[in-house]
């Protein structure tokens, strides 16, 4: 019998009899990271690598009943043994790796094998079964490195800041803003971020993470010089809101994977789109899945067809598994506080 099963509650450990990232409430939830299509409310117990915990107790409340391990820990339950490995994708995500009998299975949840200071680097780990996303998969998405990425954003907001423009940023508020935080030169100009993005930053910052100073953008006075010279990150959800009118004239841009499409880009109705992602690319994915060793794939959310028929075409068994996670690249956060100078 398989290890791991797909449940209407999610995917099921038959012998341990536990779910990871469930997407209906259990008894047991063994979570890979505090995305919200991968971390949801209602669980009776939360297992999680310890580096998330920050994350996962400001997304889901202070008092969930959550134990943690440490990256590499072995627990024991019901004759199977777990661990957490880095999974590289945001702080605290951590691929979920089951031993039992001989038999090892790892759940990567979703990752990025480009290491970027801001979480743990993705972790290769051996296995007879490795369940993957495919966020991704397909030919088109190739990553440039990072570092050209930030280049770039580095440059659009100084030739904005020549031109007297505010430069706003749309962006995943959890993960991708404190990866660009990180990333970017600082001494260019002050940083205003979203009422969504400032609590995941002071989280980051708990941990170990360095970020630049922020400030949140509802105490600025909308006509004060700072928002010429400033960078603003802002989810995707900010965009035509009444809360853009205090920038005045801006120049705005999209960071996400999916800004390697240009029907995406013009749909964005953006000036710039940065092709920034918080997941493997198609050489990534592939590079991730041989570096398991693992002779079967189970191919979770994103272009889960593609990715099994090209696998199987290099002589592995693989096939598709039906979830209920979404994309944490396309972002719908929690709105703005009402008021002005909330934290």
């Amino acid at each position: 019998m398989d290890l791991v099963i797909a449940r209407p509650e999610g995917l099921y450990c038959t012998a341990g009899d536990f779910y990871i990232d469930p997407w209906r409430p259990v008894e047991r939830a063994v979570i890979t990271h505090a995305h919200g299509d991968h971390a949801r409310g209602g669980n009776q117990h939360y297992l999680a690598a310890t580096p998330g915990e920050g994350i996962l107790r400001s997304r889901l409340g202070p008092a969930i009943n959550l134990q943690t391990l440490e990256y590499g820990e072995r627990l024991l339950h019901h004759g199977v043994t777990l661990s957490f490995h880095p999974a590289g994708h945001v702080l605290g995500s951590a691929q979920v790796r089951l031993e039992y009998q001989g038999e090892v299975w790892v759940a990567s949840g979703d990752y990025k094998v480009e290491p970027d200071g801001t979480c743990a680097p993705f972790e290769p780990v051996r296995c007879h079964t490795f369940i993957t996303e495919s966020t991704f998969g397909l030919p088109i998405y190739r990553w440039q490195p990072q570092a050209e990425i930030f280049a770039e954003i580095n440059q659009w907001w100084q030739g904005n800041i020549d031109a007297g423009k505010a430069s706003v940023l749309f962006c995943y508020s959890f993960g991708k803003a404190q990866r660009i935080l990180h990333g970017i030169d600082a001494s260019l100009g002050p940083i205003l971020v979203h009422g969504a993005v400032e609590p995941l930053n002071q989280v980051y910052r708990a941990g170990g993470i360095h970020l630049p100073p922020t400030l949140y953008a509802g105490d600025v006075d909308k006509n004060d010089p700072l928002m010429r010279q400033a960078l603003v990150l802002a989810p995707p959800s900010a965009g035509g809101s009444s809360w853009m009118r205090r920038f005045g004239d801006y120049s705005d841009a999209f960071a996400s994977g999916w800004m390697r499409l240009r029907g995406t880009r013009r749909r964005r109705g953006v000036d710039r789109g940065f092709v920034l992602s918080d997941h493997a690319d198609w050489p990534g994915l592939l590079w991730a899945i041989q570096q398991t060793g693992a002779q079967r794939v189970l191919v979770t959310h994103g272009s889960v067809a593609v990715l099994v028929r090209y696998l199987c075409e290099q002589g592995l068994d693989a096939q598709g598994f039906s979830t209920e996670y979404g994309d944490d690249e396309d972002d719908n956060a929690t709105p703005e506080p009402a008021t002005e100078g909330a934290p």
